[in-house]
This record gives C-alpha cells, structure tokens and sequence, in this order.
C-alpha cells in the first residue's frame, strides 16, 4: 500500500484568511516555526496550517506592563521590544533563541527556568483570541489584568497542542527585568544532597529566579534584583548553600542560561521530552533515567525534567507509566506526542466535542 501523500501547508497571513481556511471543514494542525517538530508532525490526510506569517506586535504599554501580538510573532522579536522598556516574559520560554513564536509556546505550554520565582505562561496569558473548528473567531479574556474575567478560555488553551482551536492573537502580562544577574554554582556529592540543598534554598526567603539540579549533584541558583543591595544578597545566599559555589555574573549568567535551556540542535536521534515531576520522584526516576544512558535535567524547583532519551518512545512510554508520569515529546519520533499516564481525558473529550464538533483538529 502506497504511504498517503502529505497535504500541502496552509500559509494565511491575516486573521480572515485563518477563519477562511478552517471554515470548508478540512483537517489541519496548526504550526508556528517548527521548533518543537514532534509537535508539528501532522497525521495523514491533515494539512499543516503554518502560523508563521501571522506576525507582529498589535499593541504594547510599558506602562499598563502588558502587549498583544499575533501567534506568529517570533519570542526574539517580542523579547526585543520588552528590552528596550527594561521588561521580560519572567517565564523564560523555551527555543526562544531557536525562533519560537508565541503561539506556539503558548500551544505547548511550555515555560524556562523563570517559572521557579514568577509562574509559567499560564500565570502570564490575559486574553487569546483564536479560530473553533466551527470557522468562528471568539475572544477569550482581556488585554489588561483587570479585565481579564470570566470563563478563562486563554488557560483553557495552554497546552492544548492546537487540538482545540488556532490560536491567533495572545495577550500577555509582563514584568520588569532585574538589572542585576547572578547564578551559583554549586557541586554536591550526590543527587540526595543536591535535592536536600534544593529543598533548603527553595524554602528560604531568597527570592531565586531560577533553582535547576544537573544530575548527579549540580545546583544552579539564580538570583536577580537591584543592584544597590545585589552583592549583599549574593553573599547571604552563598554563605546559606555552602560548597564555595561558582559564581557567573553579567554576560556570564546569561550565557550560562542560554546553555542550560532545552535544544532540540542537541538531541541527535534521541527523544527530547518534558516530564512533570516531584522532588520526592526524581530519586528512582533518575536512577532508571541513568540506566538507560538518557541525559536528564530537572528545572523549575524540581517540578519539571528535561530528558533526552536515546531509545523508542515506546520504552519510555513504559518507563513513565511504571512511575505514574506523564511525558511531551518535542522533538524525535514518535506515534504521538504524548507519553506515559495523562489525565481528564473525559474533560478533554467534552470541550474539544464543544470547541470542534467537526473533528477539523486532531485528538490528543
């Protein structure tokens, strides 16, 4: 039997040919920049609908800390314009040096090393507009913070994988960026002694930006703020760690951090995947992890594991299921993008069956 050809890409470029383009009733997957391409890979006889040309900032107050861009619009373009304002998104999403766009992100649901101190891109998003499988544009939200009530439609599409809708245009919230950086580095003797030290440094009232552990016993600790009282800050907290940590400053750090963040340049023919996790968890998954040769980082305080593993999807499917985890592939192949044990399936089912009655996305 002859493989189904692949359905050539869709490329709108404004928000009317988007609702034009879903409205016949075909089967399509929207796609942003294809940095995550596990997520991007679309099923027989569904057309990719590239988001890619809907680009731009809408509107951005630095005074009301919040903009509206189209999903299109690249993270590298929108960091920029929050920059220049002394602004971020503290949430540090991910392949965002690799050109991820912000609806893509937003589809993923995928946060960096900032949600440690401030939340992920679910505690950011204001307001979504985007497209049903029915072809009608609905709103969801608003674009200040005050305004953003009832039904809460934009959380709604945080890691929806573009199953539910096509998200267009995303408002966000924003915050100032520390104009002073630093990171700890810190070598334990083992993995229970850098997650006790995680434990510790998490409870205190440091602040930290950001609280990574690279087994089997590196800490890195990030801590940001002004810099009249920085260095004395930085003192304290190295003084609380112990381990005469390194010290990266400036250019430094954010290299540092660059380095540290999710690539899929880096996997080869492996499997790159986000695994929520525990504290109390990573001990035997990271036994397991360490068996079967995967590399493995874990972000966020701990809640989040970056893996690259370098066998089938389906033995790390096994692997998770064993541990009552669930995985997202982001980058290698796979059937399906998503591993291990997932949850609500029946919710799931309900609003997808609300939201595209017509089944113009694909199922999880």
């Amino acid at each position: 039997m002859n493989p189904v050809p692949p359905v050539p890409a869709l490329q709108p470029r404004t928000i009317d040919e988007v609702v034009a383009a879903v409205r016949p009733g075909g089967k399509l997957l929207p796609v942003g920049a294809g940095t995550k391409p596990a997520l991007a890979v679309t099923p027989p006889g569904f057309a990719a609908l590239s988001l890619a040309g809907l680009s731009g900032i809408v509107e951005y107050d630095p005074g009301e800390f919040t903009f509206t861009a189209l999903a299109g619009t690249p993270l590298r373009e929108i960091a920029a314009a929050l920059g220049r304002h002394g602004q971020h998104l503290p949430f540090d999403p991910p392949f965002a040096a690799a050109g991820a766009t912000l609806g893509g992100t937003i589809g993923a649901g995928l946060s960096g090393p900032g949600r440690q101190r401030y939340g992920g891109v679910r505690d950011f998003i204001l307001g979504v507009r985007f497209v049903t499988g029915a072809g009608e544009l609905v709103r969801g939200g608003g674009k200040v913070v005050k305004n953003a009530a009832g039904f809460d439609l934009p959380k709604l599409l945080v890691g929806s994988l573009g199953r539910l809708g096509v998200i267009v245009e995303a408002t966000f919230k924003v915050f100032p960026r520390p104009r002073a950086m630093a990171t700890l580095r810190v070598d334990f003797p083992d993995l229970a002694a850098a997650l006790a030290a995680l434990a510790r440094v998490a409870a205190a009232p440091f602040d930290v930006e950001a609280l990574d552990l690279e087994p089997p016993g590196r800490l890195f600790i990030r801590l940001g703020g002004a810099p009249e009282t920085f260095a004395e800050r930085l003192e304290r907290l190295a003084r609380f760690v112990g381990g005469a940590p390194e010290v990266r400053a400036g250019a430094a750090d954010e290299a540092l951090w660059l380095a540290l963040q999710p690539a899929t340049a880096a996997i080869g023919a492996g499997l790159l995947v986000k695994v929520p996790v525990t504290a109390k968890a990573i001990p035997e998954l990271d036994r397991l992890l360490g068996e079967a040769g995967a590399a493995r980082r874990y972000s966020a305080g701990a809640n989040v594991a970056w893996v690259t593993w370098p066998g089938t999807a389906a033995a790390l499917d096994g692997l998770l299921r064993s541990r009552g985890l669930a995985g997202l592939v982001l980058a290698g192949e796979a059937d399906h993008p998503l591993l291990g044990i997932t949850r609500g399936d029946n919710f799931r089912r309900r609003v997808k069956a609300a939201l595209d009655p017509a089944g113009c996305f694909p199922e999880y």
